[in-house]
């Protein structure tokens, strides 16, 4: 039986805590009930109508047994895994291992007992380089990871990783290969098929910034020592709250409805993820994808023309409170704060007892960081509160696969309950795709030469506009 617990704590969205003019009302959470409903019945029957398919991951058995029997086999034979991917084929990845192994760059030292993970996410030269200087190609395993099979990034970076193997191990390459991606789509998948690459597959109804417990994130976790059947189990068990029709029990359709009557009816279109825990790092960045990508839509599922979207901003507790807190307590009003907390941190850090005659030292002594981390939080949230400032907080019991499995899980409920809630499509990313096309077209991709065109009339535009 899975013992995981994610709390909910909402009390600093409400008008008694913060005014009307900033924070909910019971009477505008009661009118809600009725649209809170369909959004869960309208997303329930999409998923069960198979059009969405990130609800059914935690029952891959298949999947898990595949993934488990590759790790396994080369276990012991490398000491980095090197992704390949981008946007949700890598940070989904990070998040795991951020949160589970430890916060990047300060995890321990790396062996074949004990890989690390390397992640190229960008196609910046230096990165690419200084993650070549150092790897051992012989003690090195690649996952190309990209749904499309097609991303240019990924590709790109592909290559480099694939003529650096091949360098060095000749026909050998192909064993330090695997390669996650649509199955028999796409010209990754043709080229994993004729060298001989290991595939592991995307569902087609599964978006890449949904697919963390796919695949996507499930393999590299399982190489780097993740016990991925407790990360899924955790998930299965949130989806049991997830699917309740009960909205006081159902904390991701619940933390929807509250984030909607705040962005939309208190005029908050920027909200803040705020961790206080630098394993949830690598989450805040992963959600800040999710929640971009899902709701930033031009038009409703009716093609109202309505350009909505809430900003996500990611802050890290306590290192932000000295970067942004002074504009957030006291520039424009127009935030929603989350804080992030875990209740059992995986180390207290504790200072030590001796007394050194100050009174700025003393005070510390014998506590421990995450007593202070704690209580900066708390001291955070008051703060925001007096100056009437919306906020909320999501308390993890504790950091392990469970939680964070049932916690990623609840914000892509969340994110779907809210497309529901906005009646757009949060599952689509056309205003991704331009940009993708004009990328192709001036790279010289067979076949959009007309995306060239239009990008050198934009240049000429640009030509007249500057004379």
């Amino acid at each position: 039986m899975v013992v995981m617990r994610i709390q909910f704590d909402e009390t600093n969205l409400r008008a008694a805590m913060v005014g009307v003019a900033h924070g909910v009302t019971e009477k505008e959470i009661g009118k809600m009930a009725p649209r809170a409903a369909d959004a869960l019945a309208g997303f329930r029957r999409a998923s069960e109508e198979g059009r969405y398919g990130f609800a059914h991951m935690p029952y891959r058995p298949a999947l898990v047994k595949a993934i488990l029997g590759y790790a396994a086999s080369v276990r012991g034979s490398y000491e980095t895994v090197c992704v390949a991917g981008i946007g949700g084929s890598a940070l989904g990845a990070w998040a795991l291992d951020c949160g589970l192994r430890g916060p990047h760059p300060v995890q321990g030292s790396f062996s074949a007992a004990n890989p690390r993970l390397v992640i190229l996410d960008n196609v910046d030269p230096t990165l690419v380089q200084a993650a070549l200087d150092s790897m051992n190609p012989r003690k090195t395993l690649v996952l190309a990871i990209a749904k499309s099979g097609a991303t240019a990034e990924t590709v790109a970076g592909f290559l480099i990783l694939r003529d650096w193997l091949t360098k060095k191990l000749g026909a050998r390459a192909a064993s330090r290969i695997a390669v996650v991606t649509s199955h028999g789509r796409g010209e990754l998948s043709v080229l994993a098929e004729r060298e001989g690459y290991r595939t592991f597959p995307v569902p087609e109804n599964v978006g890449g910034r949904f697919s963390v417990l796919s695949a996507v994130g499930l393999l590299p976790a399982a190489l780097t020592g993740v016990n991925i059947r407790k990360l899924l189990r955790g998930a299965a068990a949130m989806n049991r709250l997830c699917w309740s029709r009960d909205l006081a029990a159902n904390p991701a359709l619940r933390s929807a409805v509250m984030h909607y009557l705040v962005w939309r009816h208190k005029n908050k279109p920027i909200q803040v993820a705020f961790p206080y825990s630098n394993r949830l790092w690598g989450a805040a960045f992963w959600f800040r994808q999710l929640w971009a990508e899902s709701l930033g839509k031009a038009r409703t599922r009716r093609e109202e023309k309505v350009n909505i979207g809430q900003t996500p901003v990611a802050a890290l507790g306590t290192t932000d409170q000295h970067s942004q807190v002074q504009l957030y307590m006291e520039g424009p009003n127009d935030k929603v704060f989350t804080f992030w907390a875990v209740r059992k941190p995986p180390a207290i850090g504790r200072i030590p007892k001796q007394r050194v005659g100050l009174e700025a030292f003393d005070y510390l002594a014998g506590r421990s960081l995450a007593e202070l981390l704690d209580a900066e939080r708390a001291a955070t949230a008051a703060a925001l509160t007096s100056n009437g400032r919306p906020n909320c907080t999501f308390t993890l019991d504790r950091i392990d696969e469970e939680h964070l499995g049932a916690f990623l899980q609840m914000l892509m409920f969340q994110t779907a309950f809210m497309g529901e809630l906005l009646d757009i499509n949060a599952f689509d990313q056309e205003g991704v795709e331009l940009g993708k096309r004009f990328t192709f077209g001036l790279m010289g991709r067979p076949g959009y030469e007309t995306y060239r065109q239009r990008f050198q009339s934009y240049e000429e535009k640009r030509a007249a506009a500057g004379r």
